[in-house]
């Protein structure tokens, strides 16, 4: 077919939503009453600040779900069937973060002393690691926050890849100086350092955010993808509650909570870290030790392992995460469990998870921390962080249907 042909071929509209099934109101009461406790526990541990970020994290499990804001799916829709949307809306958030971050960490705001980016090198480390993390993602089913909101809203079949995470988590703790070595072979890039700072930084950033959307559009132009299904929604006012929210709406809150994190603890949202810890304080609670390991012989890792995790920034956010989705699930009576998980997808959630666990150990965080964050900060290696994970995607996709998992066909609606 001629490209002229390609380009006037009519384009399927997406399918209607579905009407939100009713609300679990058990799940609901559940679900807040857990929400309090946590907070009370947080606050006594650990004081105010962490309370704020945990509050922080419930509204991020919400947004998380509502706005079925994924990144695993967005590069699977792109590799797959040419469809852009999803990463258009990554573009959004990244406009918005990159636009608040600038202000912040320009002008010193904080109130945990001046604030800093997520800036790394962008070495071997972030390639191998990235890479690895977007085949994982693909075969686990979710990245790091997708984990995170499935798990609270009820999808059993993540729990496999979230204990999967966290063991690869746990095994990159002996090889932490290797990991090292890897991830100081390239240049610490930050857009920042340059004469103009972070305002010439802002317009780097944004240059490349438009050239991202609109190679998506030509991909789109050249392949016509299918749409996007609709997830079952509310109407009206109880969409907010009850509803599924546009992708732009999910993108702008994800910026402003990322920034808020960033205003409140002084550093920008991540995930992974808290899933190593999880993994060695479980460990140590069945008996086996692993602070000997290279990485928890580090003073500060020492520290933080003696420690409560509920006095631990990134497993206090995750908790919250975990909690908003599912709440917000349950109110959208989305909640659901499924009791029975075919042992090949069980299979390759774990594998998926471990392989996501170790990449993000080597990339120096996930799609949220280097990803998301690295480019807010404006570091060269949040992008670089994108280009490999869209790689590992390609891979990912050619090991799915070894799970039992399927992938998108030109002609089907995608999710």
């Amino acid at each position: 077919m001629s490209a002229v042909g390609v380009d006037s071929a009519p384009r399927t509209p997406p399918p209607p939503a579905a009407q939100a099934p009713p609300a679990r109101p058990g799940v609901v009461t559940a679900g807040i009453l857990l929400a309090v406790v946590v907070g009370l526990a947080v606050a006594a541990e650990a004081g105010w600040k962490l309370t704020v970020l945990y509050a922080v994290g419930l509204a991020l499990g919400t947004v998380l779900f509502h706005s079925r804001f994924g990144f695993t799916s967005a590069w699977r829709q792109l590799v797959s069937v040419g469809q852009g949307r999803a990463l258009r809306a990554h573009m959004v958030m990244l406009a918005a973060a990159c636009l608040l971050f600038s202000a912040i960490l320009g002008g010193g705001l904080g109130l945990s002393g001046a604030p800093e980016g997520t800036v790394a090198p962008a070495g071997l480390g972030v390639i191998l690691g990235a890479f690895l993390f977007g085949v994982g993602m693909q075969v686990g089913g979710s990245c790091a926050s997708g984990t995170l909101f499935a798990v609270g809203s009820g999808q059993t079949a993540i729990l496999y890849t979230l204990g999967g995470f966290i063991a690869g988590s746990v095994l990159s703790a002996f090889i932490s100086p290797w990991i090292k070595t890897l991830q100081n072979t390239g240049p610490t890039v930050s857009f920042a350092d340059t004469p103009l700072g972070y305002p010439g930084a802002l317009l780097i950033s944004l240059v490349i955010i438009a050239a991202v959307v609109g190679v998506s559009l030509l991909v789109e132009r050249r392949r016509t993808p299918p749409p996007i299904e609709q997830p079952p929604t509310a109407r009206g006012f109880l969409r907010v509650l009850r509803g599924s929210w546009p992708l732009w709406a999910g993108a702008l809150l994800l910026a402003g909570f990322n920034a808020l994190t960033l205003f409140i603890s002084g550093g920008p949202w991540g995930i992974t870290s808290a899933f190593g810890l999880w993994g060695a304080k479980f460990l140590g609670w069945i008996g086996v030790d692993i602070s000997g390991s290279p990485f928890w012989s580090d003073p500060e890792n020492t520290a933080k392992l003696q420690a409560s995790v509920l006095a631990d920034k990134t497993s206090v956010m995750d908790f919250g995460i975990m909690i908003g989705a599912l709440i917000a699930s349950a109110l959208a009576g989305a909640f659901v469990l499924h009791r029975r998980v075919p042992l090949r997808l069980a299979l390759g959630a774990v594998l998926g998870g471990i392989a996501m666990g170790l990449g993000a150990r080597l990339a120096g965080g996930c799609n949220i921390g280097a990803y998301f964050s690295g480019i807010a900060s404006f570091s060269l290696h949040g992008w670089l962080w994108g280009v490999l994970a869209i790689a590992g995607t390609y891979a990912g996709l050619l090991l799915r249907p070894l799970f039992g998992l399927g992938n998108p066909k030109p002609g089907d609606a995608v999710c």
